[in-house]
C-alpha cells in the first residue's frame, strides 16, 4: 500500500487565538497548514460588538456560519438577521459586513478561500499591541495589503 500523509486534527479549543475589537478568533487551520488552499476559524463575537464596518474582498471567498446566537450582516444594501444554522457566502466582489446587535454572544465558523485573510488580522493585532489605536482607517489600511477595500 502506497505512503499517504495523515489528516490533521486539531483538538477542541486547540488553535492560534487572536482577539481584536470584541472579537475572538481562534484558528483552526491556516494557510502554512493547508498549503493555502483554506484557512478556518471559530470565531466570537461579544455582545454590541462590531465585528467587520462594510467591505469588499477580490482575492478570496469568506463564508460564515453561525451555531449560536444572532448575526447582523450588512448585505451591500441593508441588514439582515442571521440566526444559529444560517450560512452567509461573501463570493470576492460582494460587499458585506457583520455585527453582534444582540446582548448575548455570537459563535460561529469563517471559512477563507483560499487562505491568506488570516494574516489580516494578525497584523491588526500585532498593531494594536504595539501601540496603535483600532480605527477605521487603520483597518482599511491593512485590509489594502488584502486586496480588500473598505466602504
Amino acid at each position: 500500500m502506497a505512503d499517504y500523509p495523515a489528516p490533521l486534527v486539531v483538538a477542541a479549543g486547540a488553535g492560534e487565538v487572536i482577539e481584536v475589537g470584541g472579537v475572538e478568533h481562534l484558528f483552526k487551520l491556516t494557510g502554512h497548514q493547508s498549503a493555502g488552499r483554506l484557512a478556518v476559524e471559530e470565531f466570537s463575537l461579544a455582545p454590541g460588538a462590531m465585528g467587520a464596518r462594510p467591505h469588499v474582498h477580490s482575492a478570496h471567498d469568506e463564508h460564515f456560519y453561525v451555531t449560536s446566537g444572532e448575526l447582523t450582516i450588512h448585505d451591500g444594501t441593508g441588514e439582515q438577521l442571521v440566526t444559529a444554522g444560517s450560512l452567509v457566502a461573501a463570493l470576492r466582489g460582494s460587499a458585506h459586513g457583520f455585527r453582534n446587535a444582540g446582548n448575548t454572544v455570537v459563535q460561529g465558523l469563517t471559512l477563507f478561500t483560499p487562505a491568506g485573510y488570516e494574516n489580516y488580522f494578525r497584523d491588526v493585532h500585532a498593531a494594536v499591541a504595539g501601540g496603535a489605536v483600532l480605527s477605521d482607517e487603520l483597518l482599511a489600511e491593512h485590509r489594502s495589503r488584502y486586496d480588500t477595500i473598505s466602504l
